[in-house]
């Protein structure tokens, strides 16, 4: 009697699997959730305000609007554009600077033009899509200019001073992050992982530099646009109590470990970035990622939440309720940096490996 040996299911087809049942979960407990009686504030449900504009001095009294999906059956939503504008256009910004860096990153790496890059190479294509997004602030502090159904948007960043624009803060905490991310965490993958960098790049502590820089525009996509507009979804549409508190971390969770493994599963595609073992690398490689959203996601929806207070119908900007300082987005990113540090060291802790930190502060490979 021949004996077949049993067919290996392909680790994509496992995680795959893992994540379809999670979202099922995930839409389940949606299901399970109380509707708000009073329709929550987003951006895409100005259609119940009047065609006035913002800096009209009449009001229809009421400013509540229901809560549309941003994307067609996506449960996303922007920010309230009337009584939340300053996040209302800079993740509107996000959301259109992301069209333009995935086109053009795209174009890279399915063209294989980066076979050709130098260590300059990289930098520049990496510095060249982190640089948008690090000069709005400062050139560009309007962010977007847009109406909603006649509704002109209004940026109070423009009357602020550059220190004080939501953008910059939003900005200086991704920066910070993204720093303490590629300058530590990177070594738990060289370690846990045996992941590796192959490519010709400058180097500090033998992480590429272009790395650091990559890593802002590809964070400022997963949080300003998708970890917000889900997590305010899930805030503002249904009852506060124990569903929706579930329901919002189970969110976080499914989210980290989502984004974590796209992200692995994408780059694996890329030659000079390699895994000694792929399965590790997208188990617990996308658990090892996973941890870092865990934190920044809930860290960064709830960051500076009353930026606008006092702004609205004002021609001078009032001082925000619990105003934030760059000081604080730099020591609460540094918080938030410290955590995701160590519960990435708890669990190698329980992989019993060893963590070995090497390289120089600066070098250039090719």
């Amino acid at each position: 009697m021949d004996q077949h040996p049993p067919t290996s299911i392909p680790i994509e087809a496992t995680m795959s699997a893992v994540l379809v049942t999670s979202l099922a979960i995930l839409v389940g407990m949606h299901f399970m959730q109380l509707p708000s009686s009073s329709p929550p504030r987003g951006a895409s449900s100005a259609h119940h305000l009047p065609p006035t504009r913002v800096d009209d001095d009449t009001d229809d009294g009421g400013r509540e609007r229901s809560s549309v999906s941003f994307v067609g059956g996506m449960p996303l939503l922007l920010p309230d554009p009337i009584t939340e504008p300053s996040k209302y256009c800079h993740e509107s910004f996000a959301w259109h600077y992301t069209c333009v860096w995935m086109t053009l990153f795209g174009y890279v790496v399915i063209s294989g033009c980066y076979e050709d890059f130098t260590a300059w190479g990289y930098l520049g294509v990496c510095g060249g899509l982190a640089l948008p997004l690090l000069l709005q602030p400062m050139l560009y502090p309007q962010a977007v200019s847009t109406y909603v159904n006649g509704i002109h948007i209004v940026n109070p960043d423009i009357r602020r001073p550059y220190h004080r624009r939501y953008s910059t803060r939003a900005n200086l905490y991704l920066l910070t992050y993204s720093f303490i991310g590629n300058y530590w965490y990177t070594h738990y993958f060289y370690s846990v992982l045996r992941a590796k960098y192959t490519m010709p790049s400058h180097r500090l502590n033998d992480v590429p530099i272009a790395m650091f820089l990559a890593t802002h525009f590809y964070f400022s996509t997963y949080h300003a646009c998708v970890g917000n507009g889900v997590l305010r979804y899930v805030d503002r549409t249904y009852v506060d109590g124990w569903r929706r508190r579930l329901l919002f971390w189970f969110t976080v969770l499914f989210m980290s470990y989502f984004t974590a493994f796209m992200e692995t599963l994408t780059i694996s595609s890329f030659p000079y970035y390699s895994f000694e073992d792929r399965t590790i690398a997208y188990v617990w490689g996308s658990a090892f990622y996973g941890i870092y959203f865990i934190v920044s996601f809930p860290g960064f929806y709830y960051l500076d939440s009353h930026v606008d207070d006092g702004e609205i119908d004002k021609t001078e900007p009032q001082p925000c309720k619990g105003p934030i300082t760059l000081m604080d987005t730099f020591i609460t990113a540094c918080g938030h940096g410290m955590l995701i540090l160590t519960l990435l060291d708890f669990v190698r802790l329980y992989l019993g490996i060893p963590l070995v930190i090497g390289g120089v502060a600066f070098a250039v490979t090719s």
